[in-house]
């Protein structure tokens, strides 16, 4: 996977994730908070169920208390009339009172006239509960409630109901009524639907505005990515070119040298020593200085070729470290311009090797700069370590820059100028300041720790 790939899945699938999460979390959490609503619901309404039942046994038991109260076992003038008052006491199309007694025989039963007089103990309803042998069990428990499978008189299905059953226990009868069920189930079912239907609401509300936000998400990154990548590009050409422009001028810079200086060195010792070669075979008494005035410009081209390579690459940084060469720097260029340098190594944390080369040709160049353009008559070099951050400052006292396009258009030693210092600190992290006015410039390098070395240079003294 490509890096502008990878960026961009770091980019989108998080997104897509948390929406998804999100959107399982509050699916999750309206459904479990909607089933827990509807059980409750459920719940009321069955316990009004109870409720109901309990008060319609009550006004039926109320109905026939006095003749109930008034008969004894075997009176069958009284036991007929509560039947009378039982049958006429129904409510609504599918309210009525039932009587068995404790045998299963059927007593009273208004909605079907075929089952008094028959006895119905073995009763079985479809989930196999027998109906008829409960209630009878709970009247003789004092009165209790029983829920079953019986046919619905209006629509002649069945259907679940929950009775009450109570004793009369003189007579051995069970007494009950009951209310059907589909009503509340029914209700219930329609709030399933309905959250059902709100869960797929949400979710395509969540739908409609995630997808949308995740493409454009993903056309912004799109964006941004190819617009970063045509700008790196750039830059990446423009770096490219001034690389290039910068080795040819370096190059152009060698070749003067090499022709103005150690050339021209040779070329005087070559005819230095073809001159004493002639005396030497003439017997010319002054052969010797012609001689030695050969080796002297032998020793001008050695030390020409010396200050090329330590331009290109100064041993001493390798060997000796940053501090020596630094101070061998400061001596050239004070040999060479007359311009006074100090070097202040105040303690500082060890740097790696190409730190340490960065640092050298910052300070390379900025003390070609200050040649150029600051007409200093000193410059100071300290180097020193904050909380571990190696520093450099670099400071003269010349005329400063009046304008920041003076600055930015300075260029220091083989033709590279502030931006390539500037790149040469951006790539360990680093940051380069400017502080200049007309009493002088200070340039400032700061390194991240990330720059250091595992090991510390020898404190200064």
């Amino acid at each position: 996977m490509q890096l502008r790939h990878q960026i961009l899945a770091l980019a989108i699938l998080p997104l897509v994730l948390t929406i998804t999460l999100i959107t399982a979390f509050t699916t999750w959490q309206s459904s479990t908070l909607a089933e827990s609503s509807i059980s409750t619901f459920e719940r009321n309404m069955l316990r009004a169920k109870e409720t109901e039942l309990l008060n319609l046994t009550n006004l039926a038991l109320s109905a026939i208390k006095d003749v109930y109260e008034k008969a004894d076992a075997n009176d069958e003038s009284a036991k007929e009339q509560v039947k009378q008052i039982l049958t006429s006491l129904d409510y609504g199309q599918d309210g009525y009172f039932f009587v068995y007694d404790y045998d299963g025989n059927s007593i009273v039963h208004p909605r079907q006239s075929f089952r008094p007089g028959r006895n119905w103990l073995a009763l079985v309803d479809p989930d196999g509960d027998q109906v008829i042998a409960n209630l009878i069990a709970k009247a003789k428990e004092g009165g209790g409630l029983h829920q079953y499978k019986w046919e619905k008189p209006s629509s002649g299905v069945m259907a679940d109901k929950l009775s009450f059953a109570a004793g009369l226990d003189k007579w051995h009868w069970m007494i009950g009524t009951g209310v059907y069920l589909d009503d509340v189930f029914a209700q219930t079912a329609t709030a399933k639907a309905d959250l059902k239907k709100s869960i797929r609401r949400t979710f395509v509300i969540v739908t409609l505005i995630s997808v949308p936000s995740v493409l454009l998400v993903f056309v912004t990154c799109m964006w941004i990515t190819f617009h970063e990548r045509r700008m790196a590009d750039g830059k990446l050409k423009l770096l490219t070119q001034r690389i290039i422009d910068t080795q040819e001028e370096e190059r152009a810079r060698l070749a003067r040298e090499l022709h103005d200086g150690v050339s021209q060195n040779l070329v005087g010792v070559r005819y230095s020593f073809d001159l004493a070669s002639r005396k030497v075979k003439a017997g010319a008494a002054d052969a010797d200085a012609a001689i030695d005035r050969g080796i002297d410009a032998l020793n001008d081209a050695i030390k020409e070729v010396r200050e090329l390579s330590h331009e290109l690459r100064p041993r001493m940084l390798d060997d000796l470290g940053l501090t020596a060469a630094l101070t061998s720097l400061g001596s050239h260029f004070e040999q060479r311009t007359g311009i006074p340098v100090s070097v202040e190594p105040l303690g500082y944390d060890s740097l790696k090797p190409e730190a340490n080369t960065a640092l050298y040709r910052i300070a390379q160049e900025a003390l070609a700069n200050v040649e150029r353009h600051a007409s200093a008559s000193r410059v100071r070099i300290r180097i020193w370590s904050t909380k571990g951050r190696v520093r450099m400052a670099i400071s003269d006292n010349g005329n400063g820059f009046t304008k920041k396009t003076d600055a930015a258009s300075a260029n220091y030693s083989g033709g590279l100028g502030l931006r390539n210092m500037q790149e040469r600190m951006a790539h360990f992290r680093g940051i380069l300041l400017i502080q200049t006015d007309e009493s002088g410039t200070t340039l400032t390098a700061m390194f991240p720790k990330s720059a250091n070395a595992t090991t510390k240079p020898p404190k200064a003294a």
